[in-house]
């Protein structure tokens, strides 16, 4: 296996090796370098390794049919249970995050209800002095001894402390309830926690404004369960920077940044005790009066351990919280019961469904072969076991359906034969005559045809055209359409100038002593005669043809019933005058009967429109676009019945 291996494959697997070592460490606290960049190689070569293992498995692995199904179980039982985790997982990260913040933001409200309660201290302390006759603009207010105590017994538990007075009015004006500011401030560039409280003196007001720096101190002063936390100052962008953040429409550009260094994340207590990394944005107001408009904010990052978080949460339902735990690890545990026994039992009957399988695979190897004396063994009393003894049935019956096909095949070499002899039948060159162009198309909806067309010439300047429609189709129709072809060509040539009525009429003697009652043909003659500028013809049942001039359609009718019905018929024959470009076209009912997905035929009026439309074009030509036509109509190539078209321009 490793000598049919590139070095490349070498390579991806080894970078694996090395992210899973990695990852061992990492859950043991040892920290490699360069982790994040392994993480991206690895991910690259299970890429790679993926499309190099596809063929392979789909030649080796996915070839026998228990291993198909077995991986179908697979992805219909495991994978939407890992999609399910996975999906839960990615919820329960988020959520994760969202406590993060939550805790952040809470940390800092106390800091800021904190500061709070100190300024609502001294204004009091200040109020005091106030009334004892000091001006509320007097500065040396915070150097009274009531004032300056509780400001130094306020630095003792926050050195960092800074008292003003009678600054951020206008942080109260703007952002405050009316009386009191208490948030997040930028002063300098810097971000601090600011509360200001506005004190109304009979003199004049007093402000006096508490501040506590953002720094490295602040953030590992923070009581939550959260691990390092690091904060960006964001000033607004001024379009020029090459490196911007978007939040809420505005542009920021980064600034200072604070880190606590203190704060440490404790160690996973299990392998789901990843660590969870999120961020927070903290809009921030200045505390200059110049830039009240402006907008400010910090881009907080923390990360966090779930067990911490969790042993924090749980301590509010008390000895509840195990409880809870201990349901949950059982329930997790008797859904994976569950899945790996349906798993099994899938396994289990994917077995006994594919061995029936091999079975029928080995027999289908020996039939191949030629030995059909091989049996299938039944099992067992199933739709399996059922299809074993189907099996051996067709076996057993083989021989006979071989020399059945056989005989089809006879058969349809015959039929192969017949149409070969049929197409012989047919004009195999048109005629010519001056001032005639002639076309012809016969498209039968079976191998071998029931329509027949010709052309016979009795003369000089004389020539006969001929459509005929046989009753039925196939073969039958065929041998019809044979000895009509022979009986029409033997009385036109010897009784070339007799009327087309006379010719109709013996035709219809013939066919009526050598076939069936049940068999007949429309028949249509016609003569044209080029020196008298004639047309004569008579129609026996057959559609009626179009005779189109000087922009006149003609229907040509006149003549009688179905040839071979009746022994004796009195047919008729007409004639009418030719002029210059008169077309004529003849047409079976395969033409006009096609149906479209209502059921509405295409009909002799389409036809007749259509013939219009086109009547400029070459006859054979023209019987080709009314076929495609027809066929447009039916929204489908395949033939109820044969169709045939013969167009004749003449004049």
């Amino acid at each position: 296996m490793l000598r049919r291996t590139s070095p490349l494959d070498r390579v991806a697997s080894g970078i694996l090796l090395l992210t899973l070592i990695a990852r061992l460490g990492a859950l043991a606290g040892i920290h490699l370098p360069y982790s994040t960049f392994l993480g991206f190689l690895s991910f690259l070569s299970i890429i790679y390794l993926v499309v190099r293992l596809i063929p392979w498995f789909r030649t080796q692995v996915m070839w026998p049919l228990r291993n198909r199904l077995i991986v179908a179980y697979v992805f219909i039982a495991v994978v939407p249970v890992i999609l399910l985790l996975s999906m839960a997982g990615v919820a329960m990260y988020g959520l994760y995050l969202q406590l993060g913040a939550h805790l952040l933001h809470d940390d800092l409200q106390n800091h800021v209800d904190a500061i709070s309660a100190d300024t609502e201290a001294l204004i009091g302390a200040v109020r005091q002095e106030i009334a004892k006759g000091t001006s509320a603009q007097d500065e040396s207010l915070l150097s009274k001894p009531d004032v300056a105590r509780l400001i130094a017994a306020e630095k003792t538990e926050n050195p960092e402390l800074r008292v003003y007075l009678n600054r951020g009015t206008h942080l109260i004006e703007k952002k405050g309830d009316g009386h009191r500011f208490a948030g997040l401030v930028e002063w300098n560039e810097k971000p601090l926690i600011a509360c200001a409280m506005e004190e109304e003196s009979p003199g004049d007001a007093v402000t006096v404004l508490v501040t506590e720096p953002v720094n490295s101190n602040f953030l590992d002063s923070l009581s939550s369960q959260l691990g390092p936390i690091q904060l960006i100052f964001l000033r607004p962008a001024n379009g020029k920077a090459n490196f911007n953040f978007s939040f809420n429409g505005r542009d920021y550009v980064p600034g200072e940044q604070v880190s606590s260094r203190r704060r440490t994340l404790p160690p996973p207590k299990n392998f789901m005790d990843v660590r969870v990394a999120g961020a927070s944005t903290i809009e921030l107001a200045h505390l200059e009066e110049d830039k009240i408009q402006a907008s400010s904010a910090i881009l907080a990052s923390f990360s966090l351990r779930p067990s911490a978080v969790n042993q924090e949460l749980l301590t509010s339902v008390g000895d509840v919280g195990p409880l809870l735990v201990a349901v949950l690890v059982g329930a997790a545990i008797i859904f994976l019961v569950i899945e790996i026994t349906a798993l099994i039992t899938g396994v289990v009957l994917t077995r006994t469904i594919t061995s029936s399988v091999g079975d029928l695979y080995e027999a289908t190897l020996y039939v191949r072969r030629g030995d059909f004396a091989k049996r299938v063994r039944v099992r067992q009393r199933d739709q399996l076991g059922a299809l074993g003894e189907s099996f051996n049935e067709m076996t057993s019956s083989i021989s006979e359906l071989i020399d059945e096909q056989r005989q089809r095949q006879r058969l349809e070499n015959e039929i192969s034969i017949a149409r070969e002899v049929q197409s012989q039948l047919f004009p195999q060159t048109l005629p010519s005559l001056p001032g005639l162009q002639l076309g012809a198309i016969c498209r039968p909806a079976r191998v071998v045809s029931g329509d027949y067309y010709d052309f016979i010439k009795t003369g000089p300047d004389r020539l006969g055209i001929a459509l005929a429609d046989i009753s039925g189709k196939g073969i039958f129709a065929a041998l019809l359409m044979a000895s009509l072809q022979a009986a029409l060509r033997s009385t036109a040539m010897l009784d070339g100038e007799g009327g087309t009525a006379d010719l109709v009429s013996k035709l219809n003697r013939h066919v009526f002593r050598n076939t069936s009652d049940d068999r007949y043909a429309t028949f249509f003659y016609a003569v044209y005669d080029e020196r008298a500028r004639t047309l004569t013809y008579t129609n026996a049942g057959h559609l009626a043809p179009f005779f189109i001039c000087d922009g006149s359609v003609q229907e040509l009718e006149e003549g009688g019933t179905v040839v071979g019905l009746f022994e004796e018929f009195p047919f008729t024959q007409g004639v009418i005058k030719v002029g210059p470009g008169s077309l004529l076209v003849l047409f079976s009912d395969g033409l006009t009967e096609p149906e479209n997905v209502y059921g509405e035929e295409f009909g002799r009026q389409r036809v007749r429109a259509e013939i219009l439309r086109q009547i400029n074009l070459a006859p054979q030509r023209l019987a080709e676009n009314l076929i495609a036509s027809a066929e447009q109509w039916a929204g489908s190539p395949e033939q109820a019945d044969d169709i045939t078209v013969v167009v004749a321009r003449m004049g």
